[in-house]
Parts: structure tokens; C-alpha cells; sequence
């Protein structure tokens, strides 16, 4: 039996859960959530992808908080642990913002990250 984590994966800002439970409402699917992952691409290497769900995947972390659902695709977990979803406007863009300590650097334009797998240690009870 394999032992429950303690801790998210992810968490959200108010503002990103807001967001969140806006496209959910506004979906045409019969969408329960949204979907986190990452696929390479960009200049830097690596970028954030979401996508409605309308039910989890096997294998799925699924993440409830501030009223909103987030499915982690597995294979992004190592590259999201500790990382903050935000969402922000202003007055040229609208987006989530991803607070991500597992970054090593990012394009200019924002669009593409550079990730490290996060290092479990930090996440060990006692850290």
C-alpha cells in the first residue's frame, strides 16, 4: 500500500480558482475540471499545457482547492511539485501564471520554460 502524500502538487492563487471555475461553467463539454501538464516545445524547451476534462485519466493527481479541480497528467507531476497556478490581466494579456521553483529559466516571451525535476527531498516530512 503506498503512502498518502501529505502535500499537493500544486496549489492556486483565489484568482486562479476563480478563473478555473469560469471556464469550467463556461464549457461545452461537460468539463469537472482542468488538466495540467507539460510537453516540449518553445524555445526554452518545455511548456505548460491545459486542457478541459470531463473525468480523470489513470494516473491522474487530482487537485481540489478553492472550489476548483486540477488533473495533473503523471508525467508532469516531478517538474509541477510546489509550483502556484496564478491568473492575471493586464492591460495587454490575460493568463495563468505559473510560480514554478522547478524552473531554470524561461524565454522572453514567457510562453516557454526551461524545468528541473524537483528534488524530493524538499518535500520529505521534516524538510
Amino acid at each position: 500500500m503506498a503512502a498518502a502524500r501529505k502535500f499537493q502538487v500544486m496549489s492556486l492563487t483565489d484568482a486562479a480558482a476563480e478563473r478555473v471555475q469560469e471556464l469550467i461553467e463556461n464549457s461545452d463539454k461537460n468539463a469537472v475540471g482542468l488538466r495540467v501538464g507539460i510537453k516540449k516545445g518553445g524555445c526554452a524547451g518545455m511548456e505548460y499545457t491545459m486542457d478541459m476534462v470531463s473525468e480523470a485519466q489513470s494516473g491522474d493527481d487530482v487537485i481540489e482547492d478553492k472550489g476548483a479541480k486540477l488533473f495533473i497528467d503523471p508525467s508532469a507531476v516531478l517538474f509541477l511539485l510546489g509550483t502556484e497556478m496564478d491568473f492575471e490581466v493586464t492591460k495587454f494579456r490575460s493568463g495563468f501564471i505559473f510560480k514554478n521553483p522547478n524552473e531554470v529559466s524561461a524565454c522572453g516571451c514567457g510562453e516557454s520554460v526551461s524545468l528541473q525535476a524537483a528534488d524530493l527531498a524538499n518535500f520529505a516530512p521534516g524538510s
